[in-house]
């Protein structure tokens, strides 16, 4: 979003900000953003921008009239937000009935990954009413590839051709992932990843030492940077890894949830195959993961990663787990078939 002082509230998405409202033809917008680069608060902003009173020469938000302090607020009756309800416990945007994480009326349930049918008709029934501030409407969806089939195919009809006045706004990691239907009746607009000189200045000031250690960690990706911050994985951590994983440390994954041990130990894997072909590491400082012993047991052993990956919201017993990925990787980088 845009802050009361007219800023992004994440600085590497003022620039492509000016550029999605300097190229933006049609009603439907779907950003192709890289994972962890801020594609749900540049949609925010995109949005708060179409829906500002005073917005500036280029159309960017002003951040302080009564529009922004709505969107700011979460109120702003214009602004429609959909996500997923594991996404919307974290990032406070409400829909429909929902209740706040730590309310007693919360449901108890594992929340749902995916964006349903029931939510998609009731942003519709949403976009059929009159715009209550007189600037039309804005609807954020983030991300697409949430929907599944019957959602998508519920959103086809109000992509093509909402009511006047109205502007969706979707994201997406990977185009190619969603319903060429909903992808062929949207403009289509690739949003760059964000440069390291913008984005190392913000995470230092969000407290995180080194933090061109974990940006690499995270193939460049400023959020998912600091969320390894936040939990706990330091620079000298992340450093340390290989060896502590390779060297059969007990404690080298402990503590780690599944979905991000098994991201760490590919990576691991990556570089080992990098250095076989005499490229640079990409993923770890230069020099801290060995190679593998052979080629065929390291093949055959991330093989095995990206199987298990497919299933890693599985709730495993995450140290026995733990336990077993790191022997699973010592036995691929001693050569062994085990």
């Amino acid at each position: 979003m845009i802050d009361a002082e007219g800023r992004p509230t994440l600085p590497w998405i003022g620039e492509p900000l000016r550029g999605l409202l300097a190229q933006a033809r049609g009603h439907a917008l779907l950003l192709q953003c890289a994972p962890g680069s801020g594609a749900f608060e540049l949609a925010l902003a995109l949005a708060q921008s179409w829906l500002c009173e005073s917005p500036d020469g280029e159309g960017v938000a002003c951040g302080r009239c009564a529009a922004c302090r709505a969107v700011h607020s979460h109120v702003h009756a214009d602004l429609l937000v959909l996500q997923p309800q594991a996404l919307r416990r974290t990032s406070g945007w409400t829909f429909g009935d929902d209740a706040p994480e730590g309310d007693e009326r919360a449901d108890k349930r594992k929340p749902s990954r995916q964006i349903r049918i029931d939510e998609v008709r009731a942003a519709i029934d949403w976009v059929g009413r009159t715009s209550a501030r007189g600037r039309g409407k804005a609807w954020v969806l983030h991300p697409v590839e949430a929907l599944n089939e019957h959602s998508a195919s519920a959103l086809l009809k109000t992509a093509e051709e909402p009511p006047p006045g109205t502007r969706l706004v979707l994201t997406c990691t990977d185009p190619q992932a969603i319903l060429p239907t909903v992808r062929s009746r949207c403009q289509h607009l690739r949003v760059p990843e964000p440069a390291a000189e913008v984005v190392l200045p913000w995470l230092q000031a969000q407290g995180v030492a080194r933090a061109a250690v974990l940006l690499a960690a995270t193939g460049g990706r400023p959020l998912q940077a600091l969320e390894l911050a936040r939990t706990g994985v330091d620079a000298a951590t992340w450093e340390a890894l290989p060896a502590a994983v390779l060297g059969g440390r007990p404690d080298a994954l402990a503590g780690w949830p599944v979905p991000r041990a098994l991201d760490a130990l590919c990576k691991i894997g990556l570089d080992a195959l990098a250095r076989h072909a005499g490229a640079p590491q990409r993923w770890f400082p230069p020099g801290s993961v060995p190679a593998a012993a052979s080629l065929p047991a390291l093949q055959r052993w991330l093989d095995e990663l990206i199987r298990i990956a497919r299933h890693a919201e599985h709730p495993w017993h995450e140290g026995l787990m733990g336990d077993a990925l790191a022997a699973r990787a010592r036995a691929a980088f001693s050569g062994r078939a085990d």
